[in-house]
């Protein structure tokens, strides 16, 4: 029963998607979904803004080693919107910015975090990175590879004792894309890679007077998560897909360390000639030291702009 809210609340994200499937007459045309993979760059003078949104809700995480433990329920909304234009005649460098809004509640019920408190007892919510960001295709001979790199910039104000809102670090993250198409256009493989670096004050050395202790968890660390999705277009405007990621946190001065392993679907479909909408779903499925084992539910939209 604890999970049924969820499964009914993806249900609700996912149906207008599913029904649009349902209803469309099969299209040969090439659409936005299909060509715009995170693995392919814009042409000079093209805009790709994404709006997304996720919940993240947890009753459940590790101990120090792997073993479950029940706790209160802790929600993080998380809001990230990219904007990104192609600066080059040949497809090959784009750059953008990256914006993240967090809102988390400890305590309360999941929809909690959608009132955007932010007090010091179990509330937090603001404007918390931004991130001048900067897209590659390397090969041209490969243009279904390409390589982002960003550095994400903390924005928020340090308060001591307050809950967590994000991590107190500067992050500089590269992911690796690739794709393949192949079964007559109908199936699709992608995959990520990410190598990304918290700089940052370790936790120890934190005054707990002045400073948030808990933000500094990954401050000196190596993050490096790799996933790969397989997804089936039924039409030109319309995907579903399944996803698989296994990540790590690794130590480089913190004395602090995670691996966790998350499975996920979701669906996506082109609404029209430039705008689409994505909705998914996530499970943390295993875990090591104090990783959260909760759900993610995701909606978000994406317009391709010429």
């Amino acid at each position: 029963m604890k999970n049924l809210k969820f499964t009914l609340l993806f249900a609700i994200l996912l149906a207008p998607f599913l029904s649009i499937i349902a209803q469309e007459d099969s299209d040969t045309e090439l659409s936005n979904v299909q060509e715009f993979t995170p693995s392919k760059l814009l042409k000079k003078g093209q805009w790709d803004i994404k709006f997304f949104n996720s919940i993240y809700t947890q009753t459940e995480r590790t101990d120090e080693g792997s073993n479950r433990v029940d706790i209160p329920r802790e929600t993080f909304f998380t809001n990230t919107t990219e904007v990104y234009t192609g600066v080059s005649e040949n497809r090959r460098i784009n750059v953008g910015l990256i914006f993240q809004v967090r809102a988390n509640n400890f305590g309360g019920s999941t929809f909690d975090a959608l009132s955007f408190n932010d007090n010091t007892t179990d509330s937090r919510s603001g404007l918390t990175t931004v991130a001048p960001s900067i897209r590659v295709q390397p090969f041209a001979s490969i243009s279904n590879f390409s390589i982002t790199s960003s550095l994400f910039i903390p924005l928020f104000e340090d308060v001591a004792n307050a809950p967590y809102l994000d991590k107190r670090s500067f992050f500089w993250e590269t992911k690796f894309f690739y794709d393949k198409t192949f079964g007559g256009d109908k199936w699709q493989i992608f995959t990520e890679a990410d190598l990304g670096y918290n700089f940052g004050e370790d936790a120890i050395d934190a005054n707990p007077l002045t400073e948030n202790v808990s933000e500094r968890f990954a401050n000196e660390s190596l993050f490096l998560p790799v996933s790969a999705f397989l997804s089936y277009f039924p039409t030109s405007k319309s995907t579903v897909f399944v996803n698989a990621q296994q990540a790590f946190l690794i130590d480089l001065g913190n004395n602090f360390s995670q691996n966790y392993t998350q499975l996920g679907l979701g669906g996506k479909y082109q609404l029209t000639d430039v705008l689409n909408v994505e909705a998914s779903y996530g499970k943390f499925i295993r875990g090591e030291s104090f990783q959260g084992l909760g759900e993610t539910f995701s909606l978000g939209l994406r317009a391709i702009i010429n």
